[in-house]
C-alpha cells in the first residue's frame, strides 16, 4: 500500500470523472461528514485488477468528533473502498446488475478510539482491513453481521488484549443502492480473546449487545480501544453467568461451524485399506479426492445449516443445479441460512464402527459448546480442516439429511466424516469433558473414551497438526 495520502479530487463535485459505484460511497460518507469533503486515503499503489496484492483500493480515514449525549466518545473513522463494485466494467467483480449484491455486497468500516495529542490516524487499520479483503478475494466467503474472526495476535502489533474481531452493522452508515448493486457497511469490532469465546459459545450479536452497554468496551458505536485491559466480564462479572451462560441454555449456539485443526481415524478397519476414503491418518500422506468431491463437501458444509427452526443438512445428489445459486460468491461460514447445495457425483459412504477424532488444543475447547450449544438444541456442528479435506460434522438426532443414522451413528462420504450422537449419550459426554484441564495447553495431550460407544477423542498440542506430512 502507500503511504497515506489527502485524495485530492474525490469529492470535488467532478461526478462524470468517477465511476458510479465509487461515487455512491463517497456520498454516503459526505452525508455524515459534510466537513470533510477531501479525507486522508491509503491506497493500493497497484491497483489488484493491475496485479497488486491489495484488493482494496482505498481507504477513507474522517475523523468522528463524537456525541457526548449518546455517550459516544472521539474517534477515527475508517472506511473501505473495493469489495463492492466500484467500475461495473467486471475489471474486478463480475457485473449481475442492480438488484443484486455489488460485488461482494458490502465494504469495512473501523472505528478507532482517539488518543490524546493524536492529529492524524493510524495507519495500521487499513492492513487489517485489506488482509481480511484479502481472505474474501481469496476464499469468497463473504462476512455477515455477527461473524467472528479469530485473529490471534493484537491488531495493532503491539501488547494489546483486542486480538480478535467481531462484525456489526455500522451505527451511521446506512446501505446504499449503487448502479452496480447494493453495498451494506459492516463494522469491525476488536474483541478480548474471552469475548471471542463467548461469541463462539453463544452467539455474536449477544456479546456485540453486551460490548455496547460497556463504555470502556466501546459503548454504542463499539469503537475498539486497542489500550483496553479488561473484558466485559472483568468489568461485570455477573454478564457471563446472567446474560451469556443463560442465553447458551435458552438460545443455544448460533456457531454451525469452525476451520480447525483436526483429523479422524476409522479404527473399524486397518488403515492400509486402499478402500479407506479417510484423509486424515495424520504423519502420513492425505489420501485426496477429485477436485469435484472436494468441492461437493465444501459446498455442504457452507450451506448445510438451518432452515426456519428445524436443522438440516443438504441432500448429496448425483444430478446438477448449477443454476440454484451463482458459483462465484459463498456464504458467511457462520450463516443461518440454507439452499441446496451444488452437487457432484456421488462419493460412496460407509458405516463406520468405531472412531477416533483428534482436534488441537483451541478447536477441543470448542467440543463442549458443540454439545451443549448445537446439539442440545438439535442443531448441528462442523470442524472443517484448515489442512486439507478433512470434516468432521456432529448431528443431532433432530438434524434431517444427515448421511449417519442412530443405526449407524458413523458414517463417512469421503473424507467429510458425520458423528449422530443421541441426547443422553451428548450429557455423559459433556459430564466427561468438564475437566478443566482441557482449556490447559501445558496439560495436552488429553484422551476421553468411552469404549461402549466405541469413540475416542484426543485433544493434542498444534505440534502435531503443524509437523510437515512424511
Amino acid at each position: 500500500m502507500d503511504e497515506m495520502r489527502p485524495n485530492s479530487g474525490a469529492h470535488l463535485g467532478l461526478a462524470s470523472l468517477f465511476p458510479q459505484g465509487l461515487q455512491a460511497i463517497y456520498g454516503e460518507c459526505r452525508r455524515i461528514y459534510p466537513d470533510q469533503p477531501n479525507p486522508l486515503q491509503v491506497t493500493a499503489i497497484v491497483k489488484y485488477w493491475l496485479g497488486g496484492p491489495d484488493p482494496l483500493d482505498y481507504i477513507s480515514m474522517y475523523r468522528n468528533v463524537g456525541c457526548p449525549a449518546l455517550d459516544v466518545q472521539e474517534h477515527w473513522h475508517y472506511v473501505s473502498l473495493g469489495l463492492s463494485d466500484l467500475y461495473g466494467d467486471n475489471r474486478v467483480h463480475e457485473f449481475t446488475g442492480q438488484d443484486g449484491p455489488s460485488g461482494f455486497g458490502f465494504e469495512l468500516t473501523f472505528r478507532l478510539k482517539r488518543e490524546a495529542g493524536e492529529t492524524a490516524p493510524p495507519t495500521w487499520p487499513a492492513e487489517l482491513m485489506q488482509g481480511l479483503a484479502r481472505y474474501v478475494f481469496q476464499s469468497e466467503n463473504t462476512f455477515c453481521s455477527g461473524d467472528h474472526i479469530s485473529w490471534h495476535s493484537p491488531l495493532d502489533n503491539s501488547e494489546s488484549r483486542i486480538q480478535h474481531m467481531l462484525l456489526t452493522e455500522d451505527p451511521q452508515m446506512q446501505p446504499v443502492q449503487t448502479p452496480f448493486g447494493l453495498v451494506s457497511f459492516l463494522q469491525i469490532v476488536g474483541v478480548c480473546t474471552e469475548e471471542l469465546q463467548a461469541a463462539q459459545q453463544w452467539n455474536g450479536q449477544g456479546i456485540l449487545d453486551l460490548l455496547r452497554g460497556v463504555h470502556v468496551a466501546g459503548g454504542p458505536w463499539l469503537i475498539t480501544d486497542m489500550r483496553r485491559g479488561e473484558t466485559i466480564f472483568d468489568i461485570d462479572p455477573h454478564l457471563q453467568q446472567e446474560r451469556v451462560d443463560k442465553g447458551i441454555d435458552t438460545d443455544g449456539s448460533n456457531l454451525s461451524g469452525v476451520s480447525a485443526k483436526c483429523a479422524w481415524d476409522d479404527l473399524s478397519r486397518p488403515p492400509e485399506d486402499e478402500d479407506d476414503s479417510r484423509s486424515i491418518c495424520i504423519g502420513s500422506q492425505p489420501r485426496r479426492l477429485s477436485d469435484k468431491d472436494t468441492e461437493q463437501i465444501r459446498e455442504a458444509l457452507r450451506k448445510g445449516l438451518e432452515i426456519n427452526s428445524k436443522s438440516i443438512l443438504p441432500p448429496i445428489s448425483s444430478q446438477r443445479h448449477s443454476q440454484d445459486r451463482p458459483v462465484s460468491r459463498k456464504d458467511s461460514l457462520e450463516s443461518e441460512s440454507s439452499a441446496a447445495i451444488v452437487p457432484h457425483e456421488l462419493v460412496r459412504t460407509r458405516q463406520l464402527e468405531s472412531v477416533h477424532l483428534k482436534f488441537n488444543h483451541e478447536s477441543g475447547t470448542l467440543l463442549p459448546m458443540c454439545l451443549r450449544g448445537r446439539l442440545l438444541h438439535g442443531r448441528h456442528f462442523t470442524y472443517k480442516s484448515i489442512n486439507g479435506d478433512t470434516a468432521i460434522t456432529f448431528v443431532s438426532t433432530g438434524v434431517e439429511g444427515a448421511f449417519a443414522t442412530e443405526e449407524h451413528p458413523y458414517a463417512a462420504h469421503g473424507p467429510w466424516l458425520q458423528i449422530l450422537l443421541t441426547e443422553e449419550f451428548v450429557e455423559q459426554m459433556l459430564g466427561d469433558l468438564q475437566d478443566p484441564s482441557i482449556h490447559e495447553e501445558s496439560k495436552l495431550p488429553k484422551e476421553y473414551s468411552w469404549p461402549d460407544k466405541k469413540l475416542k477423542i484426543s485433544v493434542l498440542p498444534d505440534t502435531v497438526f503443524d509437523s510437515p506430512l512424511q
